[in-house]
Parts: C-alpha cells; structure tokens; sequence
C-alpha cells in the first residue's frame, strides 16, 4: 500500500493503510473486520504468511500489519456480531471499516421524535444534506484507538479526517472484543 502517508504512530498508519485498501475496492462495500498484529513478531512467528502479505523485504522494524477477516454476516446488526468476537493473544489490536450515512450536527434539531431505527434510517437517507463517510475505527489491547473518516463527496487522500475520538461509539464496541 505504497501511497499511505507516513504518520509517526503505527496505528494511525495502520488505519490509514486500511482506509487505503477500502477506498481501492470503492463505494458501497459491507463492513469489513481486520485483526491487528505486530508486524516483527509476525515476520519472527509465521515467516510464510508474512512472506505472503509481501512483509518478508520490508525494513521497518515497527508497526502492525492488518490482516482482513471472514466477511461479516450482513443478516445481523453489527453491535451484536461483535460481541461475539474474541481474539487469540498474538492479535495486537482490531480494526473495522464501514460505510454510513451522516448528518451534519445542524440537521440534528430536525430529527422528527417517536421513528423507529427503521424509520429513522429512511429518514436520514432521504435528507438532502446527508453525507455518505467511510469510517476506519481500529484499537488496541492496551487501549489506545484511532480513526480515519472518508466522505464520498471528497474522496481523496489527502482529504481523510484522522483523530483518536471520532467514532466513540464504535471504538468501545471493538475494545469490548478485547474483554473476558
């Protein structure tokens, strides 16, 4: 993923290289889960898979190399696939990519009261300042999180919002796959 800034921290760059892949595969994708592994233990402990993500050759000595897991079942919210979810010891962290619609903060005082989630999606769907967004959320064991955000109306590189807290919500979600 040759065109991913380098960022100072391993999990910014992780979550940009992820933002990377999925803005390659384009718009209108299922959410998509990544386990986050260290990239010198994986080259030191599966030296045949880390010659097959094309790690073998790198000189970086630090950082975390996403590997994308089974699709996730689109039949079930994704709160509750989640909650299923446990990690074995050697995987670092944990990243999801998803697509949502969005309203800008000023449409919020709009919302009509009483809608159901089903409701409530079509109405967000039908409103005309809606924004589609890509959401790149990982986090690691140790609690550190980090997030990129795409919108389809600004699709570019250069354009992607990065920052710890974006999505909190969707961050306590992957950290509790960390839990128990």
């Amino acid at each position: 993923m040759s065109n991913t800034p380098m960022a100072a921290n391993p999990l910014t760059r992780a979550v940009l290289e992820i933002d990377e892949y999925a803005s390659g595969l384009g718009w209108d994708q299922p959410a998509r889960l990544f386990a986050l592994v260290d990239t010198t233990r994986l080259r030191a402990q599966e030296p045949a898979l880390a010659d097959q993500l094309g790690l073998a050759d790198e000189q970086e000595t630090s950082g975390l190399t996403p590997i994308e897991q089974d699709e996730i079942p689109a039949d079930r919210p994704l709160d509750e696939f989640l909650a299923t979810i446990a990690w074995p010891d050697a995987v670092t962290g944990c990243a999801l990519t998803v697509e949502r619609l969005m309203l800008p903060p000023s449409a919020e005082a709009q919302v009509p009261q009483g809608l159901d989630e089903t409701k409530l999606t079509q109405w967000v769907a039908e409103h005309p300042e809606r924004q589609e967004v890509r959401m790149t959320v990982a986090v690691l064991r140790d609690g550190a999180r980090e997030s990129a955000l795409r919108l389809r109306e600004k699709d570019s590189a250069t354009e992607v919002l990065t920052g710890a807290d974006l999505v909190p919500g969707l961050a306590e979600a992957l950290a509790a796959t960390f839990e128990g």
